[in-house]
């Protein structure tokens, strides 16, 4: 449980990324050469070769906390086996998705084992990998997510990957690819999938509220610091006022976007926005959605 302006709160975070030893390897791979010299500069503690240690350490950084269960995200794909295991190891405590491409080879047999091996949701970052979420590849996936009951995330807007940066690696990311709009047509044909747009679309705030009003299936996470409000001049508070306003708290999950160590958890995204939801008066309700009961909705029910 964690203190809040609204008692104590049983708290879910939607949005952490599981930086699993293999993720660094595949990292690796993409730089071409080793990344230990360049993550000890930037401050970055190499996990240990086994996910389940690496869970282990999550469900010690969350207790400390207060968080009761949180989303491990796969960040790249190929790593969805070592998030599998930490979900394994604590089944009460994560739950797990994966990352794809779709247009790579081999996509559709990697999400079906993924599903297999019990993860319950599949990302998409059509920018990250320059596709289109019309792309039929894309349809199978969904198609498959909707058999699976599994949730799907698609990040939209602006995509910075800080840790490639400090690692040295370019993030040469398609923002053509990145309007929550492209999601409009996907949601429609899929009525029974939950789609998670994170960040509020990260600098397509009104592109995302449109889309989730004309699908009830559509969520928003509010994960991180949201530094894409600077493109528009807002506040975290109006952010809040204006999704409150379209969606309602039913449809808003709480995400930190956690990631790397020794950083861990970040609290201060949860405080803030904490702060910012108590300063515009939302209810006991509302917040309990938010940063509690939205979760169960989407990854607990099945």
């Amino acid at each position: 449980m964690i203190d809040s302006p609204w008692g104590a709160l049983a708290l879910r975070d939607a949005h952490i990324h599981f930086f699993s030893r293999q993720f660094f390897d595949l990292l690796e791979a993409q730089k071409g050469s080793p990344v230990d010299d360049a993550a000890r500069v930037a401050g970055i503690e190499l996990p240990p070769a086994n996910p389940e240690e690496v869970a282990q350490r999550w469900v010690e950084e969350l207790d400390r906390h207060g968080v009761e269960r949180a989303v491990l995200m796969a960040s790249l794909p190929g790593d969805e086996d070592s998030v599998a295991e930490a979900v394994r190891a604590f089944p009460a405590r994560f739950r797990g998705q994966f990352m794809t491409n779709p247009t790579a080879e081999g996509a559709m047999q990697r999400a079906e084992m993924a599903f297999a091996n019990g993860l319950r949701g599949i990302c998409f970052f059509p920018a990250m990998h320059s596709y289109s979420m019309a792309d039929p590849a894309v349809e199978h996936l969904v198609a498959l997510a909707e058999q699976k009951q599994a949730v799907v995330f698609v990040h939209c807007g602006a995509l910075s990957v800080g840790i490639r940066g400090k690692l040295g690696l370019t993030s040469r990311f398609d923002l053509r690819y990145s309007s929550p709009v492209d999601l409009h047509p996907v949601a429609l044909r899929h009525p029974g999938v939950r789609f998670v747009i994170p960040h509020f679309g990260a600098g397509y705030l009104r592109e995302a509220l449109m889309v989730a009003s004309l699908c009830p299936n559509v969520y928003l996470d509010t994960s991180s610091t949201n530094r894409w409000m600077r493109f528009e001049g807002l506040t975290l508070e109006t952010v809040f006022r204006r999704a409150l306003d379209v969606v309602g708290s039913g449809r808003l999950v709480f995400g930190s976007d956690s990631s790397f160590y020794p950083r861990g958890w970040v609290e201060p995204v949860y405080r803030e926005q904490a702060q910012a939801l108590h300063q515009i008066g939302v209810s006991d309700a509302d917040a309990r959605n938010i940063f509690q009961d939205n979760f169960t909705q989407l990854f607990d029910a099945r």
